[in-house]
């Protein structure tokens, strides 16, 4: 019998099936879940009217400041304020012991009476030998030294008259009193001290309300802010001057733009702004630094996002803007100022763009996001 023999394909078939056996035993995977689109808070870039602003780093100074000094010299008799009180143009302050300075002007208006009398008996010598002279009883001459001798008399008494209101003066200089209102400070001299023009300091008093806050402008940002108040017509927008606490909290009152400098620190190319704002309740205190901000009263309109939109890196600004097409674009922007929790933005943007203002860290450009719309509510917590 002779053995069967496969043909040359066969062993391939053999081999193909073995091949093919195991996985026709396994059951066929599942493909993997797709991975689940983030979401993201998003609020619309939107139109609204904003005054034009430009922020500066400035100091509140006093309208008033006065140093406290002695007149004249003596011991303190009296200390008559608080510290750190509040004073009234024309209160004692400081009283200096005046005895002997009342004996001075006693004895001036004593010496005054004197001068007087001498005058008076002058005047009646020199009119007793005028009559003799002209009846030719006496001669010229002792009428000349009487005319003389009354002259030097009224001389006397000028200087007399001198010396009592120098007197009065400075007894007056033993009452120290406010010349402004304001607060007075820490005292350096207490009862008992003796206290004289070289003391220095005894105290100082800087007025309240109004007060003026400072900030120096570069001549750059002076000839912007000039082009934003101008107007059609070569007219001037009226601005006001608005001042944001260390704390961040804006100051309620409003500022006049009242001086600015005349001349420009060559150093820094800048000069010195000034307004005039109202301190009733003496929150803002000489020295401080402020944040000054001079703004339009006007308002224009001008695109704006919420501030939490905003990112910046090594390039500049820029925001992350949800498409039509639900994909995170990196747009590139230029803004200007703040408006409360808003920032103007001036190139980059449209109005209703969809700009990112939650969930950033989690997307980057290109990935497609669950894009929900927040309420101002939600974006300013």
């Amino acid at each position: 019998m002779v053995p069967y023999r496969c043909k040359p394909p066969c062993w391939r078939q053999a081999i193909l099936l073995g091949l093919l056996l195991p996985a026709a035993c396994n059951p066929p995977q599942q493909a993997a879940d797709p991975a689940p689109q983030p979401a993201v808070g998003v609020r619309p870039a939107e139109m609204r009217g904003v005054n034009q602003a430009f922020q500066f780093v400035g100091h509140i100074k006093a309208v008033s400041r006065v140093d406290l000094r002695a007149r004249v010299e003596g011991f303190l008799e009296e200390v008559a304020f608080r510290e750190g009180q509040t004073v009234r143009t024309g209160d004692l302050l400081y009283q200096v012991e005046k005895v002997q300075f009342q004996a001075q002007l006693d004895q001036a208006k004593a010496n005054l009476a004197s001068a007087e009398a001498v005058v008076t008996n002058a005047q009646l010598q020199y009119d007793r030998q005028l009559s003799l002279s002209q009846r030719q009883y006496t001669p010229q001459s002792t009428v000349d030294q009487s005319k003389a001798d009354l002259d030097s008399a009224k001389a006397n008494v000028l200087q007399m008259k001198a010396a009592l209101t120098q007197a009065e003066v400075n007894l007056g200089y033993t009452e120290i009193r406010s010349p402004i209102d304001g607060r007075i400070g820490r005292t350096a001299y207490t009862i008992g001290n003796l206290v004289n023009p070289a003391s220095g300091v005894l105290a100082t008093i800087v007025s309240q309300n109004p007060i003026y806050v400072l900030f120096p402008v570069s001549v750059r940002d002076l000839e912007l802010i000039r082009e934003a108040r101008r107007e059609e017509g070569g007219g001037l927008a009226k601005i006001e001057i608005r001042v944001r606490l260390s704390s961040g909290a804006e100051y309620p009152q409003r500022g006049v733009w009242d001086l600015t400098d005349p001349q420009v620190d060559q150093q820094t190319d800048t000069l010195i702004m000034r307004a005039t704002i109202p301190n009733p309740d003496g929150q803002l205190i000489d020295g401080q630094f402020v944040a000054a901000e001079i703004r339009r009263r006007q308002e224009e309109p001008r695109l704006v996002i919420p501030q939490a939109a905003l990112q910046f890196d090594q390039t500049g600004y820029y925001a992350l803007v949800v498409d039509d097409q639900h994909k995170v674009q990196q747009r590139r922007i230029k803004t200007g100022p703040n408006r409360d929790a808003d920032v103007v933005v001036t190139a980059g943007l449209q109005e209703g763009d969809n700009v990112i203002v939650d969930g950033i860290q989690k997307v980057q450009p290109g990935q497609v996001v669950q894009a929900n719309v927040l309420a101002p509510e939600a974006t300013n917590k």
